[in-house]
């Protein structure tokens, strides 16, 4: 599929790695500037997406996850990414990559909902709404996302930023997005297991409070599995790569450590 990606770049052009970031729902690639300036990264090359149908970019005709994943596997592919970050929505495409085989590289999951009960109940409940009352729960998200970047502690210019992404949302756009989205999350497939079974090094990371959870569940099996580790930030985040970037960019240093360069891409296999 050919896709005229919105793209924001940072870093070294000429480095030997490369890392792919990808934003949440309703996020433009800008949303990790934050990240992206951190000065351990600066040897580092930095590509950052905006995800189709968000923040304005025109969406693909199928919004399944499995779609935005093999979309950014080919992505991936074509620049020689080594490490995937995903935030959120995007951390769910990062999940689905590498659980399908479509990348085998290290990948840093930021506040990652692996199932349904990962959700807040009220957030499931305005999506499921979009069936009888169409766009308007989209609509009462965007302004309500819009709203929460006034209460993080990111100076008046960026915080009039990444509402205006918000604002750049199509209400029609998300409300398909956010109906596959949901979809996905009721898939009864052992998702912790399945991560665990990919055989990837990976960094599962959430705020004590603020940016979704993890089942009981899921947290025993990954703290389990010798390759993932499970990270517990302080506090209450809701937007981790701009809240607590210079954390964000430690792990990310940590999974270039263990990216190999030298390892051929993987074909994308649909399970």
């Amino acid at each position: 599929m050919t896709i005229a990606w919105d793209i924001a770049e940072a870093g070294a052009i000429d480095a030997e790695k490369t890392v792919l970031l990808l934003p949440g729902g309703m996020c433009s690639a800008r949303s990790f500037t934050e990240v992206m300036a951190q000065p351990a990264l600066a040897g580092t090359r930095l590509l950052a997406v905006t995800l189709p149908g968000h923040a304005g970019a025109p969406p693909l005709e199928d919004y399944s996850t499995e779609t935005y994943a093999r979309a950014v596997a080919d992505f991936a592919q074509q620049e020689r990414v080594d490490v995937v970050v995903g935030f959120s929505m995007g951390a769910m495409v990062a999940y689905e990559m590498v659980v399908t085989s479509a990348f085998a590289g290290p990948v840093v999951l930021l506040g990652a909902s692996l199932s349904a009960k990962d959700e807040p109940a009220f957030f499931r409940a305005i999506i499921r709404l979009g069936s009888p009352l169409g766009t308007l729960p989209a609509g009462l998200l965007k302004k309500g996302a819009a709203s929460m970047v006034k209460h993080t502690t990111l100076p008046p210019d960026r915080r009039d930023e990444l509402a205006a992404d918000f604002g750049r949302n199509n209400t029609r756009d998300m409300r398909n997005g956010l109906r596959a989205y949901l979809k996905w999350l009721h898939r009864d497939d052992d998702p912790a297991q399945r991560l665990c079974a990919a055989n990837v090094s990976a960094w599962v990371v959430h705020a004590e409070k603020g940016d979704g959870a993890l089942t009981q569940h899921e947290r025993t099996v990954l703290e389990a599995c010798p390759q993932v580790r499970v990270i517990t930030l302080p506090g209450k985040v809701f937007l981790l790569p701009n809240e607590v970037p210079e954390q964000i960019a430690t792990l990310i240093v940590e999974a270039l450590s263990e990216a190999n360069p030298a390892a051929p891409p993987t074909e994308f296999v649909d399970r």
